[in-house]
Formats: C-alpha cells, sequence, structure tokens
C-alpha cells in the first residue's frame, strides 16, 4: 500500500503577488481539516525543536498546557477530533515563524498574509495608487482650468 501524500504542498509556500480569489462553491473547503493537520506536521517537522519542547513555548505563549500528545493529535490528519483551534494555529504561526503556512491556509479563502515590516511594501503600493489617483485627477483639471483674471483691485 503507498503512502498518501500530505494535503499541504510544498507548492502552496512560495509567496505570490497574484490575487488570491475565494472558493465559494459547493465543497470548496472540503478537506481543509485535513489540510490544517498536514500544514501543522510539516510546521513541526521544519522547527527543528522537539516537540515537548513546542509544547512549553505554545503553553507559555497561551498561558494553558500544552502537551505532546495534544500537538501529535493536530498534526494528524487521520485524527479528526483533534483539529486544532483557529487560536492554537496563530499561536503555533507565531512560535515558529511560519507566517508562510498561514497565508498559504488563508489563500484558500481569498486572503493573503503579510508579516511585520512587508506592511510597509504594502503601504508603498496603497501609496502609489492614491498618488495616481490624484495625478489623475489633477490632469483632468489642468484640461478644464482658466487663469483667474479679476482685478487685483489696485487704483
Amino acid at each position: 500500500m503507498t503512502k498518501r501524500s500530505p494535503a499541504f504542498s510544498s507548492d502552496q509556500l512560495a509567496f505570490t503577488f497574484e490575487v488570491p480569489q475565494p472558493q465559494r462553491h459547493e465543497g470548496a473547503l472540503a478537506g481543509l481539516s485535513r489540510e490544517v493537520s498536514s500544514a501543522v506536521a510539516r510546521i513541526l517537522k521544519e522547527d527543528g525543536r522537539s516537540r515537548p519542547a513546542l509544547a512549553a513555548a505554545l503553553s507559555e505563549l497561551l498561558d494553558e498546557e500544552i502537551d505532546k500528545m495534544t500537538i501529535d493529535g493536530w498534526a494528524s490528519e487521520a485524527r479528526d477530533r483533534f483539529n486544532i483551534s483557529f487560536a492554537r494555529l496563530l499561536a503555533l504561526v507565531q512560535v515558529t515563524d511560519r507566517v508562510d503556512v498561514l497565508d498559504a491556509l488563508l489563500r484558500r479563502i481569498g486572503v493573503a498574509a503579510l508579516f511585520g515590516e512587508e506592511i510597509m511594501t504594502a503601504q508603498l503600493g496603497h501609496l502609489d495608487r492614491q498618488i495616481a489617483e490624484l495625478n489623475a485627477r489633477k490632469k483632468q483639471i489642468q484640461q478644464r482650468a482658466v487663469p483667474i483674471g479679476r482685478a487685483t483691485g489696485d487704483a
């Protein structure tokens, strides 16, 4: 019997400027729980720390007890009773600095994630769009503008 490939693929991790499109057709998010579990497994595998060490880091950040068995359950695609909550997924992303994984998961619903100073890049793009709109408005006004020819009031 061949081993099933993980639901979360390496292809999903590359950053792209393509606008993510939300999938809203019937069954569009089918298998998402399995994909999240697979993503958790990938994070754990690539982090380099032991699962007990990650559990300790999560416990500290969340101020609740997280143990290795819980993490093992989150990472299992077959155990759907142990789905990770969104709050715990966010904590795992923060503890491991894996915004790339969060971004890949969010793109399924048409959303992209920026990390830290990446927001400055988005802000630059926003400012460029505002400047372009103002320049277009200025050009329209210039085409209609006439000199102001009122008397200056000098006698």
